[in-house]
Protein backbone atom coordinates (compact mmCIF):
# COMPACT_ATOMS: atom_id res chain seq x y z
CA UNK A 1 0.00 0.00 0.00
CA UNK A 2 1.32 3.17 -1.14
CA UNK A 3 1.79 5.36 2.13
CA UNK A 4 1.20 8.63 0.17
CA UNK A 5 -1.92 8.21 -0.39
CA UNK A 6 -4.35 10.70 1.53
CA UNK A 7 -7.72 10.67 2.56
CA UNK A 8 -9.74 13.95 3.41
CA UNK A 9 -12.44 13.59 6.03
CA UNK A 10 -15.38 16.05 6.29
CA UNK A 11 -18.00 15.77 9.21
CA UNK A 12 -19.41 18.64 11.17
CA UNK A 13 -19.32 16.64 14.25
CA UNK A 14 -15.68 15.76 14.41
CA UNK A 15 -15.82 12.91 16.80
CA UNK A 16 -17.12 9.56 14.73
CA UNK A 17 -14.49 10.31 12.11
CA UNK A 18 -11.74 11.14 14.33
CA UNK A 19 -11.35 7.63 15.29
CA UNK A 20 -11.31 6.87 11.76
CA UNK A 21 -8.74 9.57 10.76
CA UNK A 22 -6.03 8.41 13.45
CA UNK A 23 -6.62 4.79 11.96
CA UNK A 24 -6.07 6.03 8.70
CA UNK A 25 -2.68 7.71 9.78
CA UNK A 26 -1.86 3.90 12.03
CA UNK A 27 -2.63 1.77 8.39
CA UNK A 28 -0.33 4.73 6.44
CA UNK A 29 -2.48 6.98 5.20
CA UNK A 30 -2.16 10.91 5.08
CA UNK A 31 -5.18 11.43 7.01
CA UNK A 32 -6.87 15.38 7.35
CA UNK A 33 -10.01 15.71 8.94
CA UNK A 34 -11.82 18.83 8.39
CA UNK A 35 -15.40 20.16 9.80
CA UNK A 36 -17.39 22.37 7.31
CA UNK A 37 -17.85 22.11 3.33
CA UNK A 38 -15.80 25.31 3.02
CA UNK A 39 -12.73 24.22 5.03
CA UNK A 40 -12.89 20.72 2.38
CA UNK A 41 -12.88 22.92 -0.45
CA UNK A 42 -10.32 24.80 0.62
CA UNK A 43 -7.96 22.55 1.11
CA UNK A 44 -9.06 19.96 -2.17
CA UNK A 45 -6.13 21.65 -3.91
CA UNK A 46 -3.60 21.96 -1.29
CA UNK A 47 -3.92 18.70 0.31
CA UNK A 48 -4.84 16.89 -3.33
CA UNK A 49 -6.70 13.96 -1.78
CA UNK A 50 -6.97 10.33 -3.54
CA UNK A 51 -10.44 9.83 -1.45
CA UNK A 52 -13.12 11.69 0.50
CA UNK A 53 -14.66 10.67 3.51
CA UNK A 54 -17.93 13.26 3.92
CA UNK A 55 -20.36 13.06 7.31
CA UNK A 56 -21.67 15.78 7.02
CA UNK A 57 -24.94 16.76 6.27
CA UNK A 58 -25.23 17.91 2.36
CA UNK A 59 -28.77 18.89 2.39
CA UNK A 60 -28.92 22.55 0.73
CA UNK A 61 -26.40 25.13 -0.23
CA UNK A 62 -23.38 23.21 1.53
CA UNK A 63 -23.43 19.83 -0.07
CA UNK A 64 -24.15 21.12 -3.92
CA UNK A 65 -21.07 23.81 -3.71
CA UNK A 66 -18.96 21.03 -2.20
CA UNK A 67 -19.83 18.32 -4.71
CA UNK A 68 -19.57 20.83 -7.63
CA UNK A 69 -15.77 21.72 -6.34
CA UNK A 70 -15.00 17.95 -6.27
CA UNK A 71 -16.99 17.37 -9.82
CA UNK A 72 -14.37 20.14 -10.92
CA UNK A 73 -11.44 19.48 -9.91
CA UNK A 74 -11.95 15.63 -10.57
CA UNK A 75 -15.41 14.27 -11.86
CA UNK A 76 -13.88 10.30 -11.06
CA UNK A 77 -12.25 11.04 -7.53
CA UNK A 78 -13.88 8.38 -5.00
CA UNK A 79 -16.30 9.55 -2.38
CA UNK A 80 -17.97 7.69 0.31
CA UNK A 81 -20.74 9.56 1.71
CA UNK A 82 -22.31 8.94 5.09
CA UNK A 83 -25.90 8.74 5.39
CA UNK A 84 -28.43 8.51 8.44
CA UNK A 85 -30.18 5.05 8.51
CA UNK A 86 -32.38 5.02 6.03
CA UNK A 87 -32.14 8.35 4.57
CA UNK A 88 -30.14 8.96 0.92
CA UNK A 89 -29.84 13.00 1.15
CA UNK A 90 -31.77 14.78 -2.01
CA UNK A 91 -29.14 16.38 -2.67
CA UNK A 92 -27.16 13.40 -3.42
CA UNK A 93 -30.14 12.17 -5.57
CA UNK A 94 -29.85 15.27 -7.07
CA UNK A 95 -25.98 14.87 -7.84
CA UNK A 96 -25.71 11.94 -9.42
CA UNK A 97 -22.30 11.79 -10.70
CA UNK A 98 -18.86 10.99 -9.58
CA UNK A 99 -17.50 7.69 -8.49
CA UNK A 100 -19.80 7.76 -5.34
CA UNK A 101 -20.32 5.27 -2.50
CA UNK A 102 -22.41 5.26 0.60
CA UNK A 103 -22.50 3.58 4.05
CA UNK A 104 -25.23 4.26 6.81
CA UNK A 105 -23.70 6.27 10.36
CA UNK A 106 -23.05 5.36 12.51
CA UNK A 107 -20.30 3.31 10.71
CA UNK A 108 -17.65 0.73 12.40
CA UNK A 109 -14.33 2.17 12.13
CA UNK A 110 -13.05 -0.91 10.46
CA UNK A 111 -15.47 -1.27 8.05
CA UNK A 112 -14.87 2.19 7.21
CA UNK A 113 -10.76 1.68 6.84
CA UNK A 114 -11.68 -1.25 4.71
CA UNK A 115 -13.28 0.58 2.65
CA UNK A 116 -11.17 2.87 1.84
CA UNK A 117 -8.54 1.08 1.40
CA UNK A 118 -10.54 -1.42 -1.06
CA UNK A 119 -11.69 1.52 -3.27
CA UNK A 120 -8.42 3.41 -3.70
CA UNK A 121 -6.71 -0.14 -4.53
CA UNK A 122 -9.38 -1.37 -6.91
CA UNK A 123 -11.00 2.15 -7.91
CA UNK A 124 -14.87 2.58 -7.36
CA UNK A 125 -17.48 0.64 -9.78
CA UNK A 126 -20.72 2.46 -8.64
CA UNK A 127 -20.95 4.83 -11.97
CA UNK A 128 -19.22 2.94 -14.79
CA UNK A 129 -22.14 3.83 -16.89
CA UNK A 130 -21.78 7.59 -15.98
CA UNK A 131 -17.65 7.91 -16.48
CA UNK A 132 -18.36 6.16 -20.05
CA UNK A 133 -21.28 9.05 -20.77
CA UNK A 134 -19.25 11.55 -19.69
CA UNK A 135 -16.19 11.27 -21.70
CA UNK A 136 -17.88 10.67 -24.75
CA UNK A 137 -16.75 13.93 -26.99
CA UNK A 138 -19.84 15.12 -28.00
CA UNK A 139 -21.72 16.53 -25.09
CA UNK A 140 -18.40 17.43 -23.63
CA UNK A 141 -19.19 21.53 -24.28
CA UNK A 142 -22.30 21.00 -22.20
CA UNK A 143 -21.47 21.41 -18.35
CA UNK A 144 -24.27 20.28 -15.74
CA UNK A 145 -24.93 17.53 -13.66
CA UNK A 146 -28.34 18.19 -13.14
CA UNK A 147 -31.06 14.61 -13.81
CA UNK A 148 -33.32 17.60 -16.11
CA UNK A 149 -30.28 17.65 -18.10
CA UNK A 150 -29.22 14.69 -17.31
CA UNK A 151 -32.61 13.06 -19.04
CA UNK A 152 -32.41 15.46 -22.02
CA UNK A 153 -29.17 14.70 -23.34
CA UNK A 154 -30.26 11.05 -23.09
CA UNK A 155 -33.11 11.84 -25.49
CA UNK A 156 -30.74 13.71 -27.89
CA UNK A 157 -28.30 10.55 -28.41
CA UNK A 158 -31.16 8.61 -29.43
CA UNK A 159 -32.67 10.96 -31.63
CA UNK A 160 -28.89 11.90 -32.81
CA UNK A 161 -28.28 9.71 -35.79
CA UNK A 162 -31.73 9.65 -36.85
CA UNK A 163 -31.44 11.89 -39.59
CA UNK A 164 -34.99 13.58 -38.23
CA UNK A 165 -35.26 17.26 -38.19
CA UNK A 166 -35.04 18.47 -34.31
CA UNK A 167 -36.94 21.71 -32.67
CA UNK A 168 -35.47 22.91 -29.61
CA UNK A 169 -38.01 25.05 -27.95
CA UNK A 170 -36.83 27.16 -24.81
CA UNK A 171 -35.99 30.22 -23.21
CA UNK A 172 -33.23 32.52 -24.24
CA UNK A 173 -29.68 32.03 -22.80
CA UNK A 174 -30.33 28.27 -22.35
CA UNK A 175 -28.05 26.90 -24.35
CA UNK A 176 -29.75 26.27 -27.95
CA UNK A 177 -26.75 25.99 -29.94
CA UNK A 178 -24.79 24.18 -28.02
CA UNK A 179 -27.44 21.41 -27.88
CA UNK A 180 -27.74 21.33 -31.37
CA UNK A 181 -24.10 20.87 -32.42
CA UNK A 182 -24.23 17.71 -29.59
CA UNK A 183 -26.60 16.78 -31.75
CA UNK A 184 -24.42 17.15 -34.85
CA UNK A 185 -21.33 15.77 -32.63
CA UNK A 186 -23.34 12.53 -31.95
CA UNK A 187 -24.81 12.07 -35.40
CA UNK A 188 -23.34 10.06 -37.88
CA UNK A 189 -23.02 14.01 -39.44
CA UNK A 190 -19.98 14.82 -37.67
CA UNK A 191 -17.50 14.41 -40.46
CA UNK A 192 -19.83 17.43 -41.98
CA UNK A 193 -19.96 21.36 -41.28
CA UNK A 194 -22.16 22.64 -38.83
CA UNK A 195 -23.66 26.04 -40.23
CA UNK A 196 -25.50 27.91 -37.80
CA UNK A 197 -28.00 31.34 -38.91
CA UNK A 198 -29.68 33.51 -36.34
CA UNK A 199 -32.60 34.35 -38.13
CA UNK A 200 -33.95 37.28 -36.45
CA UNK A 201 -30.64 39.90 -37.05
CA UNK A 202 -30.97 39.35 -41.01
CA UNK A 203 -33.60 41.53 -43.08
CA UNK A 204 -35.46 39.37 -44.97
CA UNK A 205 -34.07 39.47 -48.36
CA UNK A 206 -30.66 38.95 -47.00
CA UNK A 207 -31.92 35.81 -45.01
CA UNK A 208 -33.13 34.36 -48.59
CA UNK A 209 -30.04 34.48 -50.02
CA UNK A 210 -27.69 33.66 -47.14
CA UNK A 211 -29.74 30.20 -46.58
CA UNK A 212 -30.44 29.32 -50.92
CA UNK A 213 -27.77 31.08 -52.04
CA UNK A 214 -27.92 33.43 -55.62
CA UNK A 215 -26.90 33.67 -58.40
CA UNK A 216 -24.47 37.03 -60.54
CA UNK A 217 -26.86 39.65 -61.07
CA UNK A 218 -30.25 38.60 -58.96
CA UNK A 219 -29.70 41.89 -57.53
CA UNK A 220 -28.11 45.02 -57.40
CA UNK A 221 -24.45 44.41 -55.27
CA UNK A 222 -24.84 40.57 -56.64
CA UNK A 223 -21.22 40.88 -58.79
CA UNK A 224 -20.52 36.75 -57.95
CA UNK A 225 -22.81 33.59 -57.50
CA UNK A 226 -22.87 33.06 -53.46
CA UNK A 227 -23.35 29.62 -52.20
CA UNK A 228 -26.39 29.55 -49.39
CA UNK A 229 -25.77 27.72 -46.21
CA UNK A 230 -27.85 25.32 -47.28
CA UNK A 231 -25.80 24.24 -50.02
CA UNK A 232 -22.71 24.91 -48.16
CA UNK A 233 -23.92 22.62 -45.13
CA UNK A 234 -24.07 19.38 -47.69
CA UNK A 235 -23.46 16.11 -46.03
CA UNK A 236 -23.50 18.41 -42.44
CA UNK A 237 -26.11 20.05 -40.53
CA UNK A 238 -27.85 23.37 -40.67
CA UNK A 239 -28.66 25.13 -37.28
CA UNK A 240 -31.95 27.88 -37.57
CA UNK A 241 -31.87 29.54 -34.37
CA UNK A 242 -34.72 32.27 -33.72
CA UNK A 243 -36.67 30.40 -36.12
CA UNK A 244 -39.66 31.96 -35.21
CA UNK A 245 -38.69 35.32 -36.61
CA UNK A 246 -38.74 33.69 -39.88
CA UNK A 247 -40.50 36.28 -42.55
CA UNK A 248 -43.00 34.17 -44.27
CA UNK A 249 -42.19 34.53 -47.44
CA UNK A 250 -38.75 32.76 -46.45
CA UNK A 251 -40.55 30.20 -44.63
CA UNK A 252 -42.76 29.31 -47.38
CA UNK A 253 -39.26 28.96 -49.50
CA UNK A 254 -37.40 27.10 -46.50
CA UNK A 255 -41.02 24.47 -46.87
CA UNK A 256 -40.84 23.84 -50.37
CA UNK A 257 -37.13 23.11 -49.84
CA UNK A 258 -37.24 20.70 -46.97
CA UNK A 259 -40.25 18.76 -48.98
CA UNK A 260 -38.48 18.61 -52.45
CA UNK A 261 -34.49 18.37 -50.86
CA UNK A 262 -33.59 20.85 -52.81
CA UNK A 263 -32.42 24.55 -53.36
CA UNK A 264 -33.04 27.20 -56.01
CA UNK A 265 -30.71 30.29 -55.30
CA UNK A 266 -32.17 33.81 -55.99
CA UNK A 267 -32.40 35.12 -59.28
CA UNK A 268 -31.66 30.83 -61.07
CA UNK A 269 -34.08 29.00 -62.71
CA UNK A 270 -32.01 26.03 -61.97
CA UNK A 271 -32.53 23.55 -58.30
CA UNK A 272 -29.81 21.59 -57.05
CA UNK A 273 -30.25 18.45 -54.16
CA UNK A 274 -29.04 19.21 -51.03
CA UNK A 275 -28.63 16.46 -48.23
CA UNK A 276 -28.46 18.69 -45.06
CA UNK A 277 -29.65 17.83 -41.57
CA UNK A 278 -32.04 20.76 -40.01
CA UNK A 279 -32.05 21.75 -36.21
CA UNK A 280 -33.93 24.75 -35.68
CA UNK A 281 -34.73 26.63 -32.31
CA UNK A 282 -36.45 29.29 -30.69
CA UNK A 283 -37.77 30.95 -27.43
CA UNK A 284 -41.40 31.79 -28.51
CA UNK A 285 -44.27 29.86 -28.63
CA UNK A 286 -44.52 28.26 -32.15
CA UNK A 287 -48.26 27.47 -31.39
CA UNK A 288 -49.61 31.03 -30.58
CA UNK A 289 -47.67 32.39 -33.38
CA UNK A 290 -49.45 29.55 -35.82
CA UNK A 291 -52.53 30.78 -34.09
CA UNK A 292 -51.82 34.58 -35.08
CA UNK A 293 -50.76 33.64 -38.34
CA UNK A 294 -47.61 34.87 -37.94
CA UNK A 295 -46.02 31.59 -38.36
CA UNK A 296 -46.52 28.84 -40.79
CA UNK A 297 -48.52 25.69 -39.61
CA UNK A 298 -46.99 23.26 -42.35
CA UNK A 299 -43.45 24.30 -41.45
CA UNK A 300 -44.80 23.97 -37.92
CA UNK A 301 -45.30 20.44 -38.05
CA UNK A 302 -42.49 19.67 -40.94
CA UNK A 303 -40.19 21.04 -38.15
CA UNK A 304 -41.46 19.53 -35.48
CA UNK A 305 -40.70 15.76 -36.27
CA UNK A 306 -38.47 15.78 -33.13
CA UNK A 307 -39.20 18.08 -30.17
CA UNK A 308 -36.37 18.97 -27.39
CA UNK A 309 -37.18 21.41 -24.61
CA UNK A 310 -34.04 22.90 -22.41
CA UNK A 311 -34.65 23.09 -18.56
CA UNK A 312 -33.45 27.09 -17.66
CA UNK A 313 -31.77 27.49 -15.30
CA UNK A 314 -33.68 28.08 -12.59
CA UNK A 315 -34.62 24.62 -12.60
CA UNK A 316 -31.67 22.83 -12.63
CA UNK A 317 -29.62 25.43 -9.77
CA UNK A 318 -27.34 22.17 -9.28
CA UNK A 319 -25.37 23.26 -12.59
CA UNK A 320 -24.96 26.59 -11.48
CA UNK A 321 -21.60 26.20 -9.02
CA UNK A 322 -20.03 24.44 -12.21
CA UNK A 323 -21.04 26.90 -15.07
CA UNK A 324 -19.85 29.61 -12.45
CA UNK A 325 -16.16 28.11 -12.00
CA UNK A 326 -15.82 27.45 -15.29
CA UNK A 327 -16.69 30.88 -16.27
CA UNK A 328 -14.41 32.35 -13.57
CA UNK A 329 -11.44 29.84 -14.59
CA UNK A 330 -12.48 31.32 -18.78
CA UNK A 331 -12.39 34.93 -17.59
CA UNK A 332 -9.63 35.18 -15.02
CA UNK A 333 -7.58 33.62 -17.96
CA UNK A 334 -8.41 35.91 -20.51
CA UNK A 335 -7.93 38.87 -18.36
CA UNK A 336 -4.65 37.77 -16.98
CA UNK A 337 -6.13 37.57 -13.65
CA UNK A 338 -4.58 34.89 -10.80
CA UNK A 339 -7.35 32.19 -9.87
CA UNK A 340 -10.17 33.51 -8.03
CA UNK A 341 -12.55 31.29 -6.22
CA UNK A 342 -16.31 32.45 -5.05
CA UNK A 343 -16.65 33.03 -1.26
CA UNK A 344 -19.58 30.87 0.80
CA UNK A 345 -21.85 33.97 0.46
CA UNK A 346 -21.03 34.82 -3.76
CA UNK A 347 -21.75 31.28 -4.53
CA UNK A 348 -24.69 31.28 -2.14
CA UNK A 349 -25.92 34.32 -4.16
CA UNK A 350 -25.16 32.88 -7.50
CA UNK A 351 -26.95 29.50 -6.55
CA UNK A 352 -30.19 31.61 -5.00
CA UNK A 353 -30.35 33.74 -8.05
CA UNK A 354 -33.37 33.55 -10.44
CA UNK A 355 -31.45 34.14 -13.32
CA UNK A 356 -34.10 34.92 -16.06
CA UNK A 357 -31.24 35.63 -18.74
CA UNK A 358 -30.41 31.99 -18.11
CA UNK A 359 -26.39 30.60 -18.15
CA UNK A 360 -26.00 33.79 -20.67
CA UNK A 361 -27.06 35.50 -18.19
CA UNK A 362 -24.92 33.76 -15.40
CA UNK A 363 -22.08 34.05 -17.91
CA UNK A 364 -22.38 37.53 -17.88
CA UNK A 365 -22.68 38.38 -13.84
CA UNK A 366 -19.19 36.20 -13.61
CA UNK A 367 -17.29 38.26 -16.24
CA UNK A 368 -18.66 41.65 -14.19
CA UNK A 369 -17.10 40.40 -11.24
CA UNK A 370 -13.75 39.06 -12.35
CA UNK A 371 -13.10 42.44 -14.50
CA UNK A 372 -14.20 44.69 -10.84
CA UNK A 373 -13.31 42.15 -8.19
CA UNK A 374 -9.57 43.13 -6.43
CA UNK A 375 -9.18 39.98 -4.66
CA UNK A 376 -8.77 36.61 -5.17
CA UNK A 377 -11.70 35.61 -3.29
CA UNK A 378 -14.93 37.36 -4.97
CA UNK A 379 -17.09 38.65 -2.00
CA UNK A 380 -21.20 37.95 -1.60
CA UNK A 381 -21.80 41.93 -2.22
CA UNK A 382 -19.61 42.43 -5.50
CA UNK A 383 -21.98 39.19 -6.92
CA UNK A 384 -25.91 40.66 -5.25
CA UNK A 385 -24.82 43.83 -6.76
CA UNK A 386 -23.82 42.21 -10.63
CA UNK A 387 -27.15 40.00 -10.14
CA UNK A 388 -28.92 42.95 -9.63
CA UNK A 389 -27.27 45.62 -11.96
CA UNK A 390 -27.99 42.41 -15.01
CA UNK A 391 -31.60 42.60 -14.26
CA UNK A 392 -31.53 46.55 -14.77
CA UNK A 393 -32.88 47.20 -11.53
CA UNK A 394 -32.03 50.51 -10.09
CA UNK A 395 -29.55 50.09 -6.99
CA UNK A 396 -31.20 51.12 -4.01
CA UNK A 397 -28.86 54.35 -1.62
CA UNK A 398 -27.83 51.60 0.66
CA UNK A 399 -26.33 49.68 -2.32
CA UNK A 400 -25.19 52.06 -4.02
CA UNK A 401 -23.22 53.58 -0.78
CA UNK A 402 -21.95 49.96 0.11
CA UNK A 403 -20.63 49.91 -3.80
CA UNK A 404 -18.91 53.45 -3.51
CA UNK A 405 -17.43 52.51 0.19
CA UNK A 406 -16.11 49.37 -1.18
CA UNK A 407 -14.33 50.85 -4.26
CA UNK A 408 -13.01 53.34 -2.00
CA UNK A 409 -11.38 50.48 0.19
CA UNK A 410 -9.84 48.67 -2.26
CA UNK A 411 -8.38 52.23 -3.61
CA UNK A 412 -6.58 52.69 -0.50
CA UNK A 413 -5.47 49.52 -0.22
CA UNK A 414 -4.12 49.15 -3.66
CA UNK A 415 -2.06 53.25 -3.02
CA UNK A 416 -0.99 51.59 0.94
CA UNK A 417 0.14 48.54 -0.93
CA UNK A 418 -1.59 46.36 1.28
CA UNK A 419 -0.55 48.15 4.71
CA UNK A 420 -3.66 48.71 7.02
CA UNK A 421 -2.21 51.28 9.06
CA UNK A 422 -1.34 53.21 6.25
CA UNK A 423 -4.40 53.04 4.97
CA UNK A 424 -6.48 53.78 7.75
CA UNK A 425 -4.21 57.07 8.03
CA UNK A 426 -5.15 57.70 4.29
CA UNK A 427 -8.79 57.07 5.42
CA UNK A 428 -8.55 59.02 8.89
CA UNK A 429 -9.92 56.07 10.20
CA UNK A 430 -8.57 54.22 13.43
CA UNK A 431 -7.38 51.11 12.77
CA UNK A 432 -9.25 48.78 14.63
CA UNK A 433 -12.27 50.60 12.67
CA UNK A 434 -10.76 49.47 9.45
CA UNK A 435 -9.80 46.38 10.10
CA UNK A 436 -13.74 45.65 10.50
CA UNK A 437 -14.72 47.74 7.20
CA UNK A 438 -12.53 45.49 5.50
CA UNK A 439 -14.14 42.58 7.13
CA UNK A 440 -17.01 43.92 6.09
CA UNK A 441 -16.54 43.63 2.30
CA UNK A 442 -14.34 40.60 2.69
CA UNK A 443 -11.00 42.27 1.65
CA UNK A 444 -7.75 40.37 2.71
CA UNK A 445 -4.48 42.96 3.17
CA UNK A 446 -2.39 40.00 2.44
CA UNK A 447 -3.74 40.11 -1.57
CA UNK A 448 -3.31 43.37 -1.67
CA UNK A 449 0.58 42.91 -0.96
CA UNK A 450 0.68 39.72 -3.09
CA UNK A 451 -1.09 41.49 -6.15
CA UNK A 452 1.65 44.33 -6.00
Amino acid sequence: MDAQRKVLLVDDDEAPLGSAAARLRVEGYDALLVSDSQSAIARLDAFEPDLIVVGLRLDGLDGIVLFGEIFKRNPFLPVIILTQQGAMPDSVDTIRQGSYEFMEKPCVVDDLVERVSNLLQTGCDCSVEVKAEMVEAWRSEIISRSPAMDELLQQAKLVADSGATVLIQSESGTGKELLARALHKASSRNGGPFNAVNCSAIHENLLESELFGHVKGAFTGATNDHKGLLQAADGGTLFLDEVGDMPLGVQAKLLRSLEEREIRPVGSIRSMPFDVRIIAATNRDLEAAVEQGEFREDLYYRLKVISLELPPLRERREDIPMLANAFLEEFARMNNRSARRFSREAMDALVSADFPGNVRQLRNVVQQVVALSAAHVIPGALVKRAIKGDSGDLLSLAEEKERFERNYLIRVMKISNGNVSHAARLAKRNRTEFYKLLGRYELNPQEFRSAS
